[in-house]
């Protein structure tokens, strides 16, 4: 991982001008913005047909299910196809790089700790017996 370890700040500042941190950010805007803009798009149509396109909504097709009943089901489907292609997505695009970018974080973490604890004096070291 290419992180500056000589630039100020915490690791976590440190990290997010990383490339891996940067292409974990990509591939999840990749998914959430247009899916985001579908569902909104999606949601609009159905408020905006309940508004304004009455005679369509209240039309029944099988008994008393009218279109307006389908599309309201269809909003809580979409809900959910969405949270599922969202797990799907994450679990093999975002996790593994996560995954590394967390253990990458964490190792400099590891390492900071242990080069603070060297860095004591031999009185110190003393002292500790």
């Amino acid at each position: 991982m290419s992180v500056d370890k000589s630039a100020t700040g915490t690791v976590y500042e440190r990290f997010q001008g990383s490339a891996e941190f940067q292409e974990l950010r990509l591939r999840f805007r990749r998914f959430a913005f247009p899916m985001t803009a579908a569902f909104l798009s999606w949601y609009l149509l159905y408020v905006v047909l309940s508004g304004w396109a009455r005679g369509f909504m209240g039309t029944e097709l099988v008994g008393s299910i009218n279109v307006a009943l389908v599309f309201g089901l269809l909003q809580f489907v979409s809900t959910f196809a969405i949270a599922y292609l969202y797990s799907r997505h994450a679990g093999r695009r975002l996790d593994p790089l996560a995954d590394k970018v967390r253990g990458d974080i964490e190792a400099e973490g590891t390492h900071a700790a242990e080069t603070a604890g060297t860095t004591g004096t031999a009185e110190t070291a003393e002292d500790a017996r």
